[in-house]
């Protein structure tokens, strides 16, 4: 959702945008970037070789529209840019979501090899932004912008809890512990899954809400089921709309080995769920302990699982906590404030505003 919300509060009148992206199942974002008036091309590709074949896609992609700067995400799709820039001329930014140092060692002297073809990087935390500096040095400038999300679509009260309770056969009342993600190896779900069992001994009438999907989901059903806690783990899958399922939660749980800055969390803090979370990667320059939500070092069960028991026993100190998460995201981590930043990168790295003035158009591929 963050293409769709970032361009619905983009400059128009400076800048035109245009997406383009390559794995044909991966559209689920296409309509709502149309119904803001984006136009959408897809490339093709399945598999990183294909993806990177497509370049030549994308560089005529580039040349028949006239595209003056390609903004990039993740790492395949971002060296396919880089390829495609070198052929046309055209600069291109990169947004970097992850750490190097996790990325398989393929991809990362793919990464290093083509890292000199683009103008500019987009680090979505310091953690990245050191992370890169660690790993292919300074040579191409890195400017940290972190992740926003709309306040205003996720917020208290936007959606309802109660009817999504219902649906899933979730009594009135009955505490509900969640997450949003997808279902990788560094999502350290076996961790969550093991903190919603000794939840569930605690506490009897917990359910628990895992939104999403992933390689990892069939592994983490047959451990749910291993652990005795099949029964109250709801497993909802891929929804475009999180927020009936954000709003149902009591309180919002990642037990992540690694991450950049979590769109999810942002999503979850804005709409009023305390963050109970590991302190890894860009997460700890959003939450901070005790004052909006709770951070433990990975891998510290026994304490995440404490702090998320007390919370579920306090609906005051939920609340605040809820309040205090939520005015975080407000004060710095909005789409407005994103894009504002991303807009005047965009403006100095295809020297728009010295061209021909306002008028001037820049397209976005992602």
């Amino acid at each position: 959702m963050l293409l769709p919300m970032g361009l619905a509060v983009a400059d128009r009148s400076r800048f035109e945008f245009e997406y383009a992206y390559f794995v044909p199942w991966k559209n689920a974002v296409v309509p709502d970037i149309e119904r803001e008036g984006g136009r959408v091309t897809c490339l093709g590709g399945t598999g990183n070789l294909a993806i990177l074949l497509a370049s030549r896609r994308l560089a005529r992609l580039i040349v028949d529209r006239k595209v003056d700067l390609v903004h990039a995400h993740l790492p395949i799709a971002g060296i396919a840019a880089r390829i495609a820039g070198r052929i046309t001329g055209t600069p291109v930014l990169y947004t970097e979501h992850n750490l190097h140092e996790r990325y398989n060692p393929v991809t990362r002297r793919l990464n290093a090899a083509t890292w000199g073809w683009q103008a500019g990087v987009v680090a979505v935390s310091a953690d990245v932004a050191t992370s890169i500096r660690r790993n292919v040095g300074e040579g191409v400038p890195v400017h940290t912008v972190l992740n926003g999300v709309n306040v205003r679509q996720f917020a208290p009260g936007v959606a309802s809890g109660d009817d999504c309770r219902r649906s899933l056969g979730i009594p009135p009342g009955a505490p509900v512990v969640g997450t949003v993600a997808v279902f990788r190896v560094q999502k350290r779900l076996d961790h969550w899954l093991a903190i919603a069992r000794r939840l569930a001994m605690d506490r009897p009438d917990a359910h628990f809400l895992m939104v999403g999907d992933g390689p990892e989901r069939a592994r983490m059903e047959q451990e749910a089921a291993v652990l005795g806690i099949a029964d109250r783990v709801h497993w909802v899958g891929l929804h475009e709309d999180v927020r009936p399922f954000l709003a149902a939660m009591d309180v919002y749980l990642m037990t992540s080995e690694f991450e950049g800055l979590p769109i999810a969390l942002l999503e979850a803090m804005a709409i009023g769920l305390v963050p109970v979370v590991t302190a890894v990667g860009g997460i700890g320059e959003v939450v901070r302990h005790m004052e909006n939500g709770y951070v433990r070092p990975f891998g510290a069960l026994s304490e995440i699982g404490s702090d998320v028991t007390a919370l579920l026993a306090d609906a005051q100190a939920r609340n605040a906590l809820g309040m205090s998460a939520r005015a975080t995201v407000a004060a710095r981590f909005s789409m407005e404030r994103m894009q504002g930043e991303l807009e005047r990168l965009y403006a100095g790295l295809s020297d728009l505003s010295s061209a021909n003035g306002p008028s001037d158009i820049g397209r976005r591929g992602s």
